[in-house]
């Protein structure tokens, strides 16, 4: 079984606060990269897949060319190889873009799954899976708190998280599962994985080799424009309650009272 999992190098959420440049882009270079937190999380879970199945894990990027360090931090957690789709052309592109692309490079793959994380944490769409399914008529299995790959049959169970419970979804294989951190927390790269990770193949691919025009994609042809930026309002004064329980509560209702809350 060969799953391929999507990813994205994003600023260390544990860095230096985000700035935007000029451009009113992400200023990446103001701190490190990092594999996006639920982008490891569907990884963990294909990993485990295939230790229990069988099988091989693949990582599928589109990011700048230096995106190959932060790929090895994956690849030491237990991927097989890696594939970078990077072109200076792609630099400013907006969802639609990224949805071609990445649609376009698994055409070149041969696979039974593709994970993705529900969202990244330098943009937050939470889009990019469902239209790469849409794009390559693959079955959507979205907010997954389990996955049953049956490779016998060729169809995949799972577990859908929804406000009132879950469903139970099947579908035949390929499909696309957009994992949640339900599934179990990442590994963390042990030196062997470290070690080994550093001879492991990444493969570059530009949007020559996936057959795509430069005109058609990045930041010159971007479906979304970033119009403005405001920090956010101050926080207003707060007020604390302390004591007992039952002390706390009376205070509450009398706040909640003299707001004409309740």
């Amino acid at each position: 079984m060969h799953i391929v999992v999507l990813t994205k190098p994003v600023p260390d959420p544990a860095a230096a606060a985000e700035r935007l440049g000029p451009d009113g882009r992400l200023d990446r270079a103001a701190s490190p990269s990092v594999v996006n937190g639920n982008d490891e999380y569907a990884l963990e879970a294909a990993l485990k897949l295939t230790e229990a199945h069988g099988g091989e894990v693949s990582l599928l990027t589109m990011a700048p060319a230096g995106a190959t360090d932060t790929m090895r931090k994956a690849l030491a957690m237990g991927a097989t190889r890696g594939v970078l789709v990077t072109d200076p052309a792609l630099a400013g592109s907006c969802v639609r873009s990224t949805v071609q692309v990445l649609a376009a490079a698994l055409r070149d793959l041969t696979f039974d799954l593709v994970f993705a994380g529900a969202d990244t944490s330098d943009g937050g769409g939470g889009i990019v899976a469902a239209g790469v399914a849409a794009l390559l008529r693959l079955p959507y299995l979205s907010n997954a708190a389990r996955i049953e790959p049956d490779p016998v049959s060729g169809r995949v169970q799972v577990r859908r998280i929804t406000a009132t419970g879950y469903d139970l979804l099947e579908a035949p294989m390929p499909a696309l599962v957009v994992c949640t951190q339900v599934l179990g927390e990442p590994r963390y790269p042990s030196l062997k994985g470290i070690m080994s990770a550093r001879s492991k193949e990444i493969a570059t691919r530009s949007l020559g080799d996936l057959g795509l025009s430069a005109e058609a994609v990045g930041g010159t042809v971007a479906t979304t424009q970033l119009l403005g930026t405001r920090r956010p309002p101050a926080r207003g004064a707060t007020q604390v309650v302390r004591g007992s329980a039952e002390e706390g509560a009376r205070e509450i209702v009398a706040f909640l009272e003299s707001r004409r809350l309740i």
